[in-house]
């Protein structure tokens, strides 16, 4: 019974490992008899339509690769000609991407983002409740314009360091004061607890003679010597720095003396430094997520529902960069105080006479060594350079050139040429990213080069071009861009073989709910699923089908696209909901039930707020009380 028991344990071991390849084998030939038995076009693509988001929501082959699904399954079944189907993957969106990563990839390579994200939070302060307001408004501003992701990855190193400066001022004032380390919390714990703690500061005490050679330095994470295998140790002394991105514990050996049971969280100085910790690395990757709805190119998803709609509605001119950054500004701003509130009452409190408070008088000497390591950090950046002030001028030129094109209540620059409709917003990033390839990184008619070019060696380089091909090569997201070509594809084929209206007839049920109702279940549903598939895999999925539902009910399509696309960025709960969360996820310092917790309410407060843009401020914007013409027009030709 023990070898039946354990060879039956074995292959469920190896079944478990080999998941991923039952997936991609067993889904396509159990759903075979879909295009075999009903051999119609909408069945056929009904069927890739299937095979491709399983793959995408199982994450069984890597999503580039599973976008290429309809490249070869709709030629083999009739849907779509294969040269159709290519064409489907390289679209405006894509040059507009790549004019952008050009822009990036400039910033990133001259400090840019460092300079702004230090500067502005120079100016909110360290009072904690500032200093988590500061790291988000400068999160939400450079998330703008970069991905999710490279902005995360770029801000959290920044905001790590002030809380590790933050965390062993309070392990140093724990040892030199005892008596004073958080008398909040000590107020509130039982005698029993006192009573520890104070016997644990008191061997603090009698072992503090013993490390005088251990400087207030030492606390930190980044250890300059005595490392081995990962683990600095100061010489003579209990305290052990971490180099892999634990934060520091002092540890107290004292022969012949009963050891004090440490607290959970006794990494950190008090268990208020935690519930920063905390509040500060979930912020940012909200903020994040807050910022990628302000643009057209913030996040992968707005692209796909631009090109989506602008494919499946040619003739509606409605959606351009100004038009979408007039709806969701308001949306942004709204979202970023009433998360900052929800956050700011989670792990601090709501005591913001204390914590958000600008007078210097009210600083406490933690909070100023916190300042004073980020003028520090600023200060290494040195005296802008001519390469940040390039990167600087061509960063508002694009965004100047793309909120004038085609503004609606004035005649845009577009207006100048003879030729209406040949430019788009994809021909001033390509442009502007294309002379980032030109123009030299050193300042013209000088001697020197200056404190930006230090990649600059001889006269031989002095031609050297802002940005390289290899620079641009490290941020182009390549699987993005074919995911989203086939999202293209995929909408393509519904179109062609009409399976869009198919699914809008069987939707008729629904016509008997407002619109706002329709929106809010829309909303719900992309994200609730956006929790566990990908952000741009969920939205390619639902677009088709929320297109067919806006058109049976004759509801306005933006009415229900727009909210759709927004709350499909809310995969805010889970780790894998996103990249940015599990960029933050990795630096320690929150749990998952941390997570889902705060996470929730920022799910909340999303899908509240964009309800409330698409009914009050959308609906003169968008006029979204009509079914307008282009829909029409549309509804017209697919019947026929």
């Amino acid at each position: 019974m023990r070898l039946e028991a354990a060879a039956r344990m074995d292959l469920l071991r190896k079944l478990w490992r080999a998941r991923k390849l039952l997936v991609v084998v067993l889904i396509p030939l159990s759903l075979l008899p879909l295009p075999l038995i009903h051999p119609t076009s909408e069945a056929s693509c009904a069927y890739v339509l299937i095979v491709t988001a399983i793959y995408w929501v199982s994450e069984a082959v890597p999503l580039g690769a599973a976008a290429l699904v309809p490249a070869f399954l709709y030629p083999l079944f009739g849907v779509l000609k294969s040269s159709e189907v290519a064409a489907e993957y390289c679209k405006d969106t894509t040059l507009l991407l790549m004019g952008v990563i050009c822009l990036a990839a400039s910033i990133e390579k001259w400090n840019l983002h460092k300079r702004i994200a230090l500067r502005m939070v120079m100016v909110a302060g360290a009072k904690p409740g500032m200093l988590v307001l500061g790291f988000m408004c400068c999160t939400v501003f450079l998330s703008m314009w970069l991905s999710n992701t490279s902005t995360t990855a770029m801000v959290m190193p920044i905001a790590e360091a002030v809380l590790q400066q933050l965390i062993c001022t309070g392990l140093a004032d724990s040892i030199e004061n005892p008596d004073s380390t958080d008398e909040t919390e000590d107020s509130q714990q039982d005698p029993m607890e006192k009573e520890q703690n104070l016997e644990k500061h008191q061997l603090e005490l009698l072992y503090q003679d013993n490390s005088n050679n251990c400087t207030k330095q030492d606390l930190s994470t980044a250890s300059e010597s005595g490392e081995m295998n990962g683990v600095g140790l100061c010489p003579n002394s209990g305290v052990v720095k971490s180099i892999n991105g634990h934060l520091p514990q002092v540890a107290v050996e004292i022969p012949n003396v009963k050891r004090v049971k440490m607290r959970r969280d006794s990494q950190y100085p008090t268990k208020r430094d935690h519930m920063i910790c905390k509040c500060l690395t979930l912020s940012i990757t909200y903020a994040a997520t807050i910022g990628g709805l302000m643009t057209i190119t913030g996040t992968s998803t707005n692209l796909i529902f631009a090109e989506q709609f602008n494919t499946r509605y040619p003739d509606a001119k409605v959606i351009n960069f100004g038009t979408w950054f007039i709806f969701s500004f308001p949306i942004a701003i709204i979202m970023l105080v009433l998360t900052w509130l929800w956050l700011h009452f989670l792990f601090l409190g709501c005591n913001f006479k204390e914590t958000c408070s600008l007078s210097k008088k009210r600083k406490t000497r933690r909070e100023m060594l916190s300042e004073q390591r980020i003028h520090e950090e600023y200060a290494k950046l040195g005296p802008i350079s001519y390469p940040e002030v390039v990167t600087g001028v061509f960063f508002v030129l694009m965004t100047l050139l793309w909120f004038t094109r085609e503004p609606g209540f004035v005649p845009g620059w577009t207006s100048l040429f003879e030729k209406k409709g040949y430019r788009t917003d994809a021909t001033v990033s390509v442009l502007l990213g294309f002379l980032l390839f030109l123009i030299p990184a050193k300042r013209p008619f000088s001697s020197s080069c200056s404190s930006g070019c230090k990649d600059i060696e001889s006269e031989e380089d002095s031609l050297t071009p802002m940005i390289t091909w290899k620079d641009f090569q490290k941020l182009m997201p390549w699987e993005i861009v074919i995911l989203v070509g086939g999202g293209y594809a995929l909408a393509a084929g519904c179109k062609v073989s009409g399976l869009s209206v198919w699914i809008g007839r069987q939707l008729e049920p629904m016509s008997g709910l407002p619109p706002w109702a329709v929106t809010l279940l829309a909303c719900l549903l992309v994200s609730a699923v956006t929790e566990f598939a990908s952000n741009p895999a969920t939205l390619t999925v639902f677009l088709p089908i929320l297109c067919a539902l806006s058109e049976t009910l004759q509801i306005n399509p933006l009415h229900t696209l727009i909210p759709a696309t927004m709350c499909v960025s809310f995969g805010v709960m889970l780790p894998v909901g996103n990249p940015p969360n599990a960029i933050v996820f990795s630096y320690g310092h929150v749990q998952i039930k941390d997570m889902v917790k705060a996470g929730f309410g920022v799910n909340l407060i999303g899908v509240a707020v964009v309800m409330l843009a698409i009914t009050t401020w959308g609906v003169p914007l968008f006029n979204l009380t009509e079914f307008p013409v282009w829909a029409e027009a549309r509804n017209i030709t697919m019947g026929l």
